[in-house]
């Protein structure tokens, strides 16, 4: 059973968490020998794993392996069936499922708000705090508590939250008018989104993400990696998105149905080590196989000779040692004492024959971990001509939106290129594919198809898939003259085998949907491929699958896809559209190349503003110091003038002051007044000075 403390907090499933033990020196999650089962079916088991401060974490593997249901298991939303799961006492969990239920009338802002109640709350407590201090009787003890919250206000980021919520709101595909539209209005991926938006600002220390680029665009994920790169607290994701995860992770737990194995780095690297670790085990399968066939050969060579003893002491040893490979794998044995091994493998007493032990020996199947895949290959029956396509003053769009969507540069698009078609949602990349193939009309311009092309396309909602056709009948639909016997075992290659392939397509999930369109596909021979998300519901072994049989397809490609991995490992060229421009851009080479691109460009915009505002204050600085100049000199002739007119008038009291009148308070008034004008003319001629010494 799961453990924690008593008394668990548990605020929202879908967004926060506090559950635990207390011990800030231990990891935040541990947990020990983990297993799930449906029925008599085992999900996966033994699973240990610990997670610790700051750790970032992908959890990889084939679908149907339990990534999900593990998840759940950490966090407390599920059972394991065996095993147990240590959590840090008050450990806030930040949960995103696949598709987030969000409920409630309320507005997308005040739904942000939400997650920052304790701030709220301080700052509630503050504005009391401020109108208790105006009551004397209660102004010292409200300052004492005014200051030490006003600090805890600032530090925790209390006068900046609103500004937060506008920042991630934006990164999340949010503009300033989604800001008061109610819940209700909101699709499935904007409610995803929204719970995201609430998530990251809530700051939990430990964020649990599972495919949370599902609903965003390139953008916007994008954004997401550069906030989770700056993330203070530890994230767990699940995600087929490989590029994401070679952005955000440092490490990665490859779950299978009998164990994680976990590997340093991001995905790329886990990638490299995976291959290593098949190559070293592979050797060490090899090693041993060959070593017991050679101490089989001593057992043979001297079974019925002078060292019969020894030879049947080594057939037992033999005997057990076989049977312990059998049950425990190589790697199980490799290394560790009889004792141990014995403890855990089933082993009988008795010895094998020598025939019966060298035919164990030689059955023995090589350690792999690899899952059951796809078995793909993409052939180019013909060759095309050297030109695949030509543009001319192109326009795309629909006739009855009255102008286009955007524009497209005269391409020229040769054999053998594959250039990936990328921009945000809604833009125009899939009516692009569709007016290459004829289905629909360019608004203008024209385009040029090369000569000897057989095309083949892989559509994003697989519209060529009849939800009525069974598998089979899908298969002769594009190839009528194959055998059911044929059908079969070319099914398999695509995972589906026994009487699934009978099952209608309707029955099947995206992911199955997915890999039996990529099964039409290759049935093609096509020179042409054009594919709009071909990975879309591929786990990411199938991704990898995939990504090998494009890289050595000798035809042509036309790729639409938000997979940066599959792009960037395959694109000659990226042809991006940009919606607020209204046209593509054409930019020679792969995706990174691309970004980088890009990143200069904004960086050298960015210099340019710059460098324009320090002209233009320079410009004003010029101007305000002509116009400061005519103000300093207008000011002179006044103080001038003014000066004059004092002299004047002191002149004036010095004459009445030399013949005073018999009235002593007039002659107190003209003394006071010839005081203050003196003092006054001093400080003029201070100020005359200083506008003579800056002109």
């Amino acid at each position: 059973m799961s453990e924690s403390a008593p008394g668990k907090r548990i605020c929202n499933a879908t967004v926060s968490r506090r559950i635990g033990i207390s011990n800030s020196l231990m990891p935040l999650i541990t947990a020990s020998n983990l297993s799930r089962s449906f029925g008599a079916v085992d999900i996966f088991t033994g699973i240990s794993l610990s997670i610790p401060h700051g750790a970032r974490i992908a959890i990889v593997g084939p679908n149907g392996i339990g990534k999900t249901t593990l998840i759940r298991i950490l966090i407390a939303l599920d059972e394991p069936t065996t095993g147990s799961v240590q959590r840090a006492r008050d450990l806030k969990i930040g949960y995103l499922p696949q598709e987030a239920a969000l409920q409630g009338s309320h507005s997308v802002w005040q739904e942000c708000l939400n997650a920052m109640q304790d701030l709220l709350e301080i700052e509630a407590e503050l504005t009391s705090l401020e109108a208790a201090m105006s009551n004397p009787g209660h102004a010292d003890q409200a300052l004492e508590r005014y200051s030490g919250l006003q600090a805890e206000f600032e530090r925790r980021g209390g006068y900046s939250y609103e500004t937060r919520i506008r920042q991630v709101l934006a990164g999340l595909g949010f503009d300033s008018g989604d800001y008061q539209r109610p819940i209700t209005q909101l699709s499935g991926g904007q409610r995803t989104r929204l719970v995201l938006a609430r998530l990251l600002l809530s700051e939990p220390d430990l964020l649990v993400l599972d495919e949370p680029t599902n609903h965003l665009d390139m953008q916007a994920v994008e954004w997401l990696e550069g906030y989770l790169s700056q993330w203070a607290g530890a994230v767990l994701i699940v995600s087929h998105d490989r590029y994401f995860l070679d952005r955000v992770v440092d490490r990665v737990w490859e779950m299978r149905s009998d164990g994680l194995e976990e590997y340093r780095g991001n995905y790329t690297a886990y990638v490299q080590q995976r291959q290593e670790r098949w190559n070293l085990r592979q050797k060490l399968f090899e090693a041993e196989q060959e070593r017991l066939l050679k101490e089989l050969d001593y057992v043979k060579r001297n079974i019925s000779g002078q060292r019969t003893l020894q030879a049947k002491g080594k057939l037992r040893r033999l005997s057990r040692e076989v049977e312990a490979i059998e049950s425990l794998g190589i790697e199980g044995v490799h290394g560790r004492s009889w004792l141990e091994v014995s403890q855990e493998a089933d082993i009988s007493t008795h010895t094998l024959s020598v025939a019966e032990v060298e035919k164990r020996i030689r059955s023995l199947r090589p350690p792999s971990h690899r899952l059951p895949q796809l078995n793909l290959h993409l052939r180019a029956a013909n060759r095309s001509g050297e030109l695949v396509l030509r543009t001319y003053d192109l326009k795309i769009g629909y006739p009855d939106e009255g102008q286009p969507l955007f524009t497209v540069p005269d391409l020229v698009f040769k054999r053998g290129e594959c250039a990936a078609i990328i921009g945000p949602n809604g833009a125009g990349k899939t009516t692009f594919l569709k007016t290459l193939l004829g289905l629909l009309e360019p608004l203008s311009g024209k385009l040029v198809l090369g000569a000897s092309l057989e095309v083949a396309y892989f559509a994003q909602a697989h519209e060529d898939l009849r939800p009525e056709r069974t598998l089979v009948q899908e298969i002769e639909s594009v190839k009528s003259n194959m055998l059911l016997a044929e059908i079969r075992s070319y099914l398999a290659r695509f995972l589906f085998s026994g009487e699934q392939v009978f099952n209608p397509v309707s029955t099947l999930s995206g992911g199955e949907r997915g890999r039996l369109a990529l099964a039409k596909l290759m049935l093609n021979d096509a020179n042409l491929l054009l594919l709009d998300e071909p990975t879309n519901h591929l786990d990411i072994p199938s991704q990898e699958i995939l990504q090998e049989a494009l890289d050595a397809y000798q035809g042509t490609i036309l790729l639409v896809s938000h997979d940066r991995y599959l792009i960037d490992a395959l694109a000659t060229q990226v042809w991006a559209i940009e919606p607020d421009e209204g046209a593509m851009q054409v930019f020679e080479g792969n995706y990174s190349q691309y970004r980088e691109w890009k990143e200069a460009q904004r960086l050298a915009e960015s210099s340019l503003r710059q460098q324009q505002a320090a002209q233009a204050t320079r410009q004003k600085s010029r101007s305000n110091g002509s116009a400061e100049q005519k103000r300093r000199k207008l000011r002179l002739a006044q103080v001038e003038n003014h000066i004059a007119e004092l002299e004047t008038r002191l002149s004036e009291l010095a004459t009445r002051l030399e013949n005073p009148p018999s009235d002593p308070i007039k002659v107190q008034r003209w003394g006071e007044e010839y005081v203050h004008i003196q003092n006054e003319i001093n400080a003029l001629l201070a100020e005359w000075e200083s506008l003579h010494e800056q002109s």
